[in-house]
């Protein structure tokens, strides 16, 4: 038999070790470090000339503004497909709804009587959002990104992609479509590990810096938000796409096939891997591969995909296995085409999106679901979280305590600033005391 996705037979294999026994891209993130940290000190030495080699170097066209023009963006939505902005409409407005769930409510606990402690919640000033610009055009990144930010109350949103040569050295227009239908006005023509530098570093007279900065991008953009991370924040290191589907035998072989091609489609180093502790599907699911793949526009980088390191069927010896792995894997995209979807996806504890059922297909995610496409890939959901309105606010404790509430709590709090040996803590509240 003829098939397109390398299997992984875990049947046997126990809990410990598996996230080491998964299938994953041979991705060297120290490498990429290496190499984006030249890239980003030129940008802070010699600002604007630094981005323009740069976009020329790696982009193939020195863009004439870095700053795209505001002429540029009305000119682009004017030009963009009905259709086209219909949808992006759409999607902004079911973004909205989502993302509106998310704003926390300010909180204020009476700790002791007259002793109140509040959570309050304070967006960010000014961000940076970062869209790619590679193999495929992203205006849906651009509404991930703003529409969260201006969900959170961000002041300031600056947002970058990179310049093409197609398009004089501008970015793609229908991102910069996007960008106008959105009211966002700063725009620039900039990728790549230099782009993430002018945003954390600021460039004078050109583009201030910003206090976080978000957005998906390939493993260079990935390195570059790490290497600058504590001087600004980020959101989770969103790269290369990947998808895992947990099924089992009464999955459609289909849906599973069509939806492992949709992320392949993306990028050769794209992950598509499938769950399952049925052979038979594994069979059927390959074989729809073998017949989809060819008729696809993009079927060249979809069979690399396909066949990399990165993706393959795992064979498990039951649905609990199946969980475990799935929970072990921490996909960015994670489907469940099983009996009884719902219940099993409240098993998975590891993951940056869950989509339920047949009838819940990742690209509905990418695009109009509601929900945010810009995930943490490689392992990383599981600690960190897909980009939201928590990216752009940050909680401030305002302590509000009067007289005979600080006076009720003077013993114990001397007791525990002896026992650090600071008394001078103690005295900054018995000298209160009148």
């Amino acid at each position: 038999m003829v098939t397109m996705l390398r299997r992984l037979d875990l049947t046997h294999a126990t809990s410990a070790g598996l996230p080491d026994l998964m299938p994953r891209a041979a991705l060297d993130i120290e490498a990429a470090t290496h190499a984006v940290a030249p890239l980003i000190a030129d940008v802070r030495e010699r600002g604007a000339a630094a981005l323009a080699d740069q976009a020329e170097r790696f982009d193939g066209v020195r863009p004439d503004s870095l700053r795209v023009p505001l002429d540029a963006l009305t000119a682009a939505l004017d030009g963009l497909d009905p259709a086209v902005r219909a949808a992006l409409e759409l999607s902004i407005e079911h973004a909205r709804r989502a993302h509106e769930a998310q704003l926390p409510e300010p909180r204020r606990t009476e700790v002791v009587p007259g002793g109140f402690v509040e959570q309050r919640w304070v967006p960010v000033r000014r961000v940076g959002l970062y869209v790619p610009g590679g193999l495929a055009v992203y205006p849906s990144s651009v509404v991930m990104n703003v529409v969260a930010a201006q969900v959170a109350g961000v002041e300031e949103l600056a947002v970058t992609s990179p310049a093409q040569r197609a398009f004089g050295g501008l970015p793609h227009p229908t991102i910069l479509a996007a960008c106008e239908l959105l009211g966002v006005t700063e725009v620039y023509a900039a990728g790549g590990a230099g782009a993430i530098a002018m945003f954390a570093h600021g460039v004078e007279g050109l583009c201030a810096p910003v206090d976080v900065v978000t957005g998906p991008g390939n493993i260079y953009v990935a390195a570059a938000k790490r290497a600058v991370m504590g001087r600004v924040g980020i959101d989770a290191e969103a790269g290369t796409t990947e998808i895992a589907i947990l099924a089992d035998d009464s999955a459609d072989p289909a849906f599973v096939a069509v939806d492992l091609i949709s992320q392949a489609e993306h990028d050769p180093a794209a992950a598509s891997v499938l769950i399952t502790d049925s052979p038979a599907l594994a069979d059927a699911v390959d074989a729809e591969l073998v017949q989809r793949v060819p008729r696809t526009r993009h079927a060249e980088r979809i069979r690399t995909a396909l066949s990399g390191p990165q993706s393959g069927v795992v064979l498990v010896r039951d649905l609990d296995q199946g969980i475990d792995v799935t929970n072990a894997y921490a996909a960015e995209h994670l489907e469940i085409q099983t009996r009884d979807a719902n219940a099993v996806s409240r098993r998975i504890v590891n993951a940056g999106a869950i989509f339920v059922g047949p009838h819940s297909p990742v690209p509905l995610g990418d695009y109009l679901a509601g929900s945010n496409h810009v995930l943490p890939t490689g392992g990383t959901a599981r600690f960190a979280s897909g980009l939201g309105v928590q990216a752009f606010v940050k909680s401030v404790q305002v302590v509000d305590y009067d007289a005979a509430a600080l006076a009720a709590l003077a013993g114990p709090l001397v007791a525990l600033a002896e026992s650090e040996d600071l008394p001078a803590h103690g005295e900054s509240v018995t000298a209160r005391e009148r």
